[in-house]
């Protein structure tokens, strides 16, 4: 029998990245998912490269009439799910002299407010004793130049985890987040960058991450699927996965 045999998942932000990774390992592991994606293309892509265990659907996490349409397509296409992980976000780094309300409603009303909502919606279809992730980021914690905004809703994020996470406990259900550093995606976890500005992105993650390297999407899946399915005496807990860059370790 394989690992995830029986199990049914649900991934936001399923269609590329991280979300991606976690979306093959339950796949590859004998579970049924529905994966949510913003992008036509995205969706498109993952429907032709997933196999028909994977249920890929376009969702906005900011519309409340699509976080409640994918709840009702939940109820119609699985009934209940084992496992729900909050990963769709956006990261958009602006010094904060340049941050406008546009930006601004747009960064909380993906990472924080669609987020909630999201939960609040599929919480009544999870089973006893499943289990919900967030994906965060390291910059839920300190300060970062250009990251104010996003660091805030991330941080916020945090909290609902730990909210959540309370709340569901009569339930059995247990709530953690994932704390990624800097992962290899397509988009580098960022909004709008060009070719040139990723690649000095990448370098920089390099250089600051205490194991010099970017960690990859499959890294951060071994993450979730750990607090998923495996960590089963943990919740309100935050897993960095980082290479050491939230920790404060120093290298020469």
């Amino acid at each position: 029998m394989r690992k995830y045999e029986g199990k049914k998942a649900l991934v936001t932000g399923g269609t590329h990245g991280m979300g991606m990774a976690v979306a093959k390992s339950l796949l590859a592991g004998g579970a049924d998912v529905i994966l949510t994606g913003r992008s036509p293309e995205n969706v498109e892509k993952a429907k032709r490269e997933l196999g028909e265990r994977a249920h890929v659907i376009q969702s906005n996490v900011s519309l409340m009439a699509d976080i409640d349409a994918l709840a009702a397509y939940v109820d119609k296409r699985f009934g209940e799910i084992d496992f729900v992980h909050i990963n769709a976000g956006i990261a958009l780094l602006e010094p904060f002299t340049e941050v406008t309300e546009s930006t601004y409603d747009k960064t909380f009303d993906i990472n924080t407010k669609g987020a909630f909502f999201t939960v609040q919606r599929l919480a009544p279809f999870i089973r006893e004793g499943g289990s919900i992730v967030f994906t965060s980021s390291v910059a839920d914690e300190g300060g970062t130049p250009g990251m104010s905004v996003y660091g805030a809703s991330k941080a916020a994020l945090r909290s609902l985890a730990s909210g959540f996470a309370a709340e569901l406990l009569p339930r059995g259900i247990r709530v953690n987040v994932v704390s990624p550093g800097f992962i290899k995606t397509p988009t580098m976890g960022v909004a709008g960058f060009s070719e040139s500005e990723r690649d000095t992105f990448e370098e920089l993650g390099n250089q600051i991450t205490p194991m010099k390297r970017h960690g990859s999407p499959e890294e951060v899946a071994n993450a979730v699927l750990f607090l998923a399915f495996e960590a089963t005496f943990t919740t309100g807990a935050k897993l960095s996965v980082d290479g050491g860059l939230g920790q404060g370790l120093f290298t020469e």
